[in-house]
């Protein structure tokens, strides 16, 4: 039986996230793989990947806070808002020369916190049941929907002005959902020279970090974490005792119990230390919200 578990991969450049989940197929011997949270073909970085009976973990790693750390050119506006895009758009060089550090502060305050951001519309968003992007590669207009994301940290590294253009490092701490190329994008339309991504590496999805993701050349030796020790990075725990692990695996509540659970979900950890599955609130009682299959690492 092949090995199940999640697992965490530093993506190259230059591929899918879809890439990445096939060459794990083959690794693995299995087709049930799947992941959380897409990488576009330019970004590297860490992919949370599930193999067999752990790609149920997945639904509760993607709405995960993330960080970024990314390149932001000012001074040029492309089509995809980074550097895969045609140009669009040019800055004169005197008014990308005015620019100050400063300006650049308060432009990237203006975008910290909560905020309302239009996503690019080359994103894999859905418009009546296609991802924006081949709608827009197939030449149509596409507008996508404002919505609320949180940006709890934009913080700039190193900075370098040059000829016509201005680059910022910078690290993101943000939401699920947020779109770094349009914070590029709409930091330099605040600054009115236009602006884009160079350069996008994920370092963090939840409690996991790129420091622990194995390369695609390591995929065939690389030991997954157990379902168990996943979930518990990911939801709080509940520890059930070996009867209460029955009556969850046979979709029974657990009668009275709701006082036990002190967030919307938790992992129901089993006293031989394998995950019974998620557990939520229903009335006075706790429920399955997904079951873990017997025997599954």
């Amino acid at each position: 039986m092949p090995l199940s578990g999640i697992l965490l991969v530093d993506k190259p450049g230059g591929m899918t996230s879809h890439d990445v989940v096939a060459r794990t197929r083959r690794a693995f011997g299995t087709r049930k793989v799947g992941h959380a949270g897409t990488l576009d073909p330019m970004a590297t970085g860490l992919l949370v990947v599930g193999i067999e009976a752990a790609t149920r973990l997945l639904t509760f790693v993607v709405g995960a806070d993330k960080t970024y750390a990314a390149t932001i050119r000012l001074g040029l506006s492309t089509t995809t808002d980074d550097a895969e895009g045609d140009v669009v758009r040019t800055a004169p060089e005197e008014a990308v020369a005015a620019l100050t550090s400063e300006r650049v502060a308060e432009g990237i305050a203006a975008l910290t916190g909560r905020i309302s951001q239009v996503p690019s519309a080359v994103s894999a968003i859905k418009v009546d049941g296609r991802r924006a992007y081949d709608r827009v590669r197939a030449g149509e207009e596409v507008e996508l929907a404002a919505r609320q994301v949180v940006v709890s940290r934009f913080e700039v590294t190193d900075e370098r002005p040059g000829d016509g253009l201005w680059d910022l490092d910078v690290v993101v701490d943000c939401s699920s959902g947020t779109y770094i190329r349009a914070l590029a994008r709409d930091l330099g339309d605040a600054l009115g020279v236009g602006g884009h991504l160079t350069a996008l590496r994920r370092t963090r999805v939840g409690d996991f970090g790129l420091d622990e993701a194995v390369s695609l050349e390591d995929l065939s030796s690389a030991q997954p974490l157990t379902t168990a020790a996943a979930a518990s990075r990911i939801l709080p725990v509940l520890d059930v005792t070996a009867s209460e692990a029955v009556d969850l695996r046979h979709g029974k509540r657990l009668p009275g119990q709701r006082h036990r659970l002190h967030a919307e979900r938790a992992a129901a950890i089993a006293p031989d230390g394998s995950l019974v599955g998620v557990v939520e609130r229903r009335g006075d009682d706790l429920k399955s919200a997904m079951n873990m299959p017997e025997g599954a690492s």
